[in-house]
Parts: structure tokens; sequence; C-alpha cells
């Protein structure tokens, strides 16, 4: 008999409140067959806050997950960036308990247990990461595979948000040597959520409710109909790379304003997502949240 390929378990590092595409993929990755969460770590700002969000998620999912909190303050020093909204829209979210074991001795702890083992998606700062690598450089060999939501290439005019909020988080996970892909802000807005796409997020159960409300709310926010699914781009690297053409293998050197630049060499660890097949991965991240609950 065949037996089915084993799932690929993950842990999820985000930022989850700010942009809705961090809670969009928390809902693709419960939805996804094949990906298994263990647990989620929050970054960046008030990180108890993003925790409850991710918490509330999950309980809207219909998935008890773990979500511990982690580094409040970049490690470049820059301020955080806090739109006012995160988590407006839920009532009643001090009563979603998030773990106790702060996020950073979680990953070593959980990553030390299963080497080579566990892939980690980033689509925040990557502070928590840098951190765990400062306290255990291990964690280097550990980590399955990193996959990031991060930069722009080749750099635009100006950097982007998750590089830019701690260069000096990205510098350190980039150069650590751990396997990763990464995909730019020049793949991810090759994607875009419309109306069309709202009213199927939105038919989703209370999930969907919800998600619905807070992509409404980010639209508000920037005076526009639409999104770009950032994260979720990010997340399908791995569950779909058949929409994606990558790079050859290279390094990712970070500037002090967070400019990433990509250089190929065969003895490098980093590949970039290049392309992606924008309708059709639209339509996977829809057609993800939609199972969430199933």
């Amino acid at each position: 008999m065949n037996q089915l390929p084993r799932a690929r378990t993950l842990i999820f590092d985000t930022d989850i409140g700010s942009d809705v595409d961090d809670a969009m993929a928390l809902a693709q990755i419960l939805g996804t067959p094949g990906l298994s969460l263990h647990s989620v770590t929050t970054v960046y700002g008030d990180t108890l806050l993003r925790a409850r969000i991710a918490r509330r998620y999950g309980v809207l999912a219909d998935h008890d997950i773990a979500v511990h909190p982690g580094q409040s303050a970049p490690l470049s020093g820059r301020d955080v960036w806090w739109p006012g909204h995160e988590g407006s829209l839920h009532e009643g979210l001090d009563r979603e308990s998030v773990a106790e074991l702060p996020a950073v001795d979680h990953l070593i702890a959980t990553l030390r247990a299963q080497p080579g083992e566990i892939d980690v998606i980033a689509v925040g700062p990557l502070t928590n990461i840098a951190e765990a690598l400062r306290r255990e450089p291990h964690v280097a060999t550990w980590i399955r595979h990193l996959w990031i939501m991060g930069g722009l290439f080749p750099p635009g005019e100006k950097p982007e948000h998750n590089f830019k909020s701690d260069a000096v988080a990205a510098r350190a996970v980039l150069s650590a040597g751990i396997p990763t892909t990464v995909t730019g802000l020049d793949v991810t807005q090759q994607v875009n959520i419309d109306q069309t796409g709202l009213g199927l997020i939105g038919a989703a159960g209370a999930l969907g409710a919800a998600l619905q409300a807070d992509i409404r709310q980010w639209w508000e926010f920037w005076q526009q109909e639409w999104n770009v699914p950032h994260d979720p781009v990010a997340v399908l690297t791995l569950s779909r790379p058949d929409l994606f053409t990558f790079s050859e293998p290279g390094i990712v050197d970070i500037a002090d304003d967070g400019t990433s630049t990509f250089t190929p060499d065969g003895a490098g660890t980093m590949r970039l997502a290049v392309t992606v097949e924008g309708s059709r991965a639209a339509a996977a991240i829809i057609e993800a949240i939609q199972r969430a609950r199933t």
C-alpha cells in the first residue's frame, strides 16, 4: 500500500494584526493539505496583542494552536510602525490564552528537539529568528528550510517593510547559512485579492467573515478596494512551488536601510522566487482559506 507523504511541520513567525495578509496566511496554512502547523510566534511591537489575534483566528478555524509572544523591539533600534487598528474588530481578545514560553525560547527548544524536521515561515521582521541564532547558533542547522517574505529584487525606490523594520536582524538571519527561499515584493505584487476574491473568502463561515472584515478595514486604511497578499504568496512557495520559478543559489546582502541585493553564488544557501502565476496563485490562496475549517 502506498503511504501518503509526511506533512511538512512548520512554525509560523508573524507580525499579524497590522497588514491583513498575515491573518490570511495563517488561515491558508490551516487549510493547506500537507502542512502541519506546529505553533505560531509573534514579533514586532505589541506581540502579546498579536499573539491573541493569532489565537483568535485559530479558534475561528476550530484549531487549537499554540501561540508564543516574541520580541517587541527591533534589534536595529528602529521605531515600530503601528497603524493602530490592530485587533480592533475582535472583541474580548484579552480572553484568548497564549503560551507562557517566550517565542525565542520556544524556537530554540522546539528546533533542538526536532533538528532538521521543522520548516519556519517568517513573514514579519526577522527579530525572533535573529535573537534565537544569537543565543544558540545551532538553530541555523536545525531549521529544515526557512521561507521568508521580504525584500525587493532588484532594489526599488524604498526598502521593503520587513527588512527595513529590522535590518540588523535581516542581515544576521540571511548570512547564517540556513537553506532559505525569499519571496520579495517584486513577486508578491504580481498577485491581488479583489472584490470577487473577498466575497469568496467572506462566505467561508465565521473565519471567512472575520477575515473579510479585517480585509475591508485594511482597504479603508489604504483607501483602495484590493490588496496584495504578500504573506500568502510566500506560503505558496512551500505548498505550491509549481506556480513559481526560482533563481539559482546565491546570497542576499542587507544594507543598513534594509535594501536587499541578491548575488548568484553556487555555494550560497539562498534562492529567490522570481515569477508567479498570479491568477492561479490568488485562486490557490482563496481555496486554502475556504478549506481552513474543513
